[in-house]
C-alpha cells in the first residue's frame, strides 16, 4: 500500500546521530507539521508501523508478523525525510528497511497528551459522565422504537447516550415478543445466557430466580457470577402492574464508588480489594447450572477507573474465601455502598410499550413489591447485547454515515 524502496526513496538530507546518553531515554522521531505542533513518534514504533506491503496488510488492516520473528529492539533512524507536497514522512532504517507514512495517519497517531485524550474520550469509548438520583430528569433520554429500526443518527444518539450516561428509554415499541430481537438486531446480536435468549420477568409459582417473585427487588447488577458478564440490559414492558408498586430503581454506582474513594477510602480499598464469591444454582427449563465468579464489589482498571459493578443480595455465595479478619470490614463497606446506593438513587414506572436500557456494569437496578393477581398482572421481558458490540456498532455508525459528532447535554 505504502511501499518504500532505494528506487523511489527521494534524496534524504538529514542525517540523525546516536549519542551514547540517548541509549536509555526514548528515541524520537520529530515530525513538521505546518498546520499544527509538531509531532513526535518513538523511533520503535514507527518501524514497528511500516505501511509497505511487506510489514502491513490493506486488506486487513493489521500488521504482518514478520518483524517479530527476530525483532531488533535497537533499530533506528539512518535518515529521515519530509516531501511537504505529498504530506509523506520518509524514513530509512538501521536494519535496511525503508519506510514511508502519510502525514494524515500519522496525525491520528500522534502522542501528544492532547491527541490520546481525544481518542480514548471520543473515538475508543465516550467519556462518561456519572450522576446522582436528583439529575436523573436533567440525564434522562427518550428513543423512539422505529426510528431507531429505520434512522441510524437515532441509533447513534441512542448508543452515545448509553454510553455516556448508562441508561435512556425507548418508547412506542409494540407489545410483542420479538421487539428486544429487532433492537438487538440493529446492533449486532443478543447475548445469550443460561436463561436463554431472552428472559420473562413475571411472578411465577416455584420461581428458580428471586427476580421472577412478585417481593420488593433489591438494588443489583444481573448476573455478577459471570466473569462474561453481560453489558448492556434491555426491558420490555409488555404489561404493568395496576398497583402502587413495580416501580423501577435506578442507581449510577460509579458515582457511588467517587464517593466511597472521596470520603470513605478505607471502605472504598476494602469494596476494590476483597474477592466476592459470585454464584447461581438451579435450573431453567432442561438446563441444570452452577455458576460461580469470584470478584470484587468495585472493578478498577489499570488506572485506577471504575470498571465494572458486582452486586446482587440473593446471588451472593455464602462461601467467602477470605482470610477470617477481611469479613467484617467488608461488611461494614458493603454496608455503607449500599446506604449510598439507595440515597442516590431515582424511581421511575415504565408503561407497556416502554424498553428500558440500562449499562449493567455501571447501573444496580431493582424494583418496588407489586400486587400480583390474575387481574394485576406485571411482565417484563428482557435481553442482553454485549458492550463490545455496541462499542464496535456506535464506531461503524461514525465513520461509514459521517454523522456530527455528539455532545453530550
Amino acid at each position: 500500500m505504502f511501499q518504500a524502496d532505494r528506487r523511489e526513496f527521494p534524496s534524504l538530507a538529514s542525517q540523525l546521530e546516536v549519542h551514547p546518553e540517548e541509549q536509555d531515554h526514548p528515541r524520537l522521531v520529530e515530525v513538521p507539521d505546518p498546520t499544527r505542533q509538531d509531532m513526535q513518534f518513538p523511533d520503535i514504533w514507527l518501524r514497528d508501523n511500516c505501511l509497505c506491503q511487506d510489514c502491513f496488510m490493506p486488506q486487513t488492516l493489521s500488521r504482518l508478523p514478520q518483524l517479530w520473528n527476530n525483532l531488533d529492539t535497537s533499530v533506528r533512524v539512518l535518515r529521515q525525510e519530509v516531501d511537504v507536497e505529498q504530506q509523506v514522512l520518509y524514513i530509512e532504517w538501521s536494519d535496511g528497511h525503508f519506510s514511508q507514512y502519510p502525514y494524515s495517519w500519522l496525525r491520528e497517531r500522534d502522542f501528544s497528551k492532547a491527541n490520546r485524550e481525544r481518542y480514548l474520550s471520543d473515538f475508543y469509548r465516550p467519556e462518561q459522565q456519572l450522576w446522582s438520583g436528583r439529575d436523573f430528569e436533567q440525564i434522562r433520554r427518550v428513543f423512539n422504537y422505529q426510528e431507531l429500526l429505520t434512522d441510524d443518527y437515532e441509533l447513534q444518539k441512542w448508543l452515545h447516550q448509553l454510553a455516556v450516561f448508562g441508561v435512556a428509554l425507548v418508547k412506542e415499541a409494540p407489545l410483542q415478543m420479538d421487539v428486544l430481537r429487532h433492537l438487538c438486531n440493529r446492533v449486532g446480536f443478543m447475548r445469550r445466557t443460561t436463561y436463554g435468549d431472552e428472559f420473562s420477568v413475571r411472578a411465577q409459582p416455584g420461581a428458580s430466580n428471586y427476580a421472577y417473585l412478585a417481593a420488593p427487588l433489591p438494588l443489583h447488577t444481573d448476573m455478577p457470577y459471570f466473569e462474561y458478564l453481560p453489558g448492556v440490559t434491555l426491558l420490555h414492558t409488555l404489561e404493568q402492574s395496576a398497583s402502587p408498586g413495580g416501580v423501577n430503581l435506578l442507581t449510577d454506582a460509579f458515582y457511588v464508588a467517587d464517593i466511597l474513594r472521596e470520603r470513605y477510602p478505607e471502605q472504598f480499598r476494602v469494596l476494590s480489594q476483597t474477592p466476592v464469591d459470585w454464584a447461581d444454582i438451579g435450573r431453567d427449563g432442561d438446563l441444570q447450572f452452577h455458576n460461580i465468579w469470584r470478584a470484587p464489589v468495585i472493578n478498577l482498571d489499570a488506572e485506577g477507573r471504575c470498571v465494572r459493578i458486582n452486586h446482587s443480595i440473593p446471588q451472593r455465595d455464602s462461601h467467602f474465601s477470605v482470610p477470617l479478619e477481611h469479613v467484617r470490614p467488608w461488611y461494614e463497606a458493603m454496608a455503607t455502598f449500599v446506604r449510598l446506593a439507595q440515597e442516590h438513587s431515582c424511581s421511575f414506572k415504565t408503561t407497556p410499550g416502554d424498553v428500558l436500557t440500562f449499562n449493567n456494569l455501571r447501573l444496580v437496578h431493582g424494583r418496588t413489591g407489586y400486587d400480583d393477581t390474575d387481574r394485576n398482572v406485571r411482565h417484563i421481558l428482557g435481553a442482553f447485547i454485549d458492550w463490545d458490540i455496541v462499542y464496535s456498532r456506535l464506531r461503524v455508525l461514525r465513520q461509514a454515515n459521517v454523522l456530527p459528532q455528539l455532545t453530550h447535554p
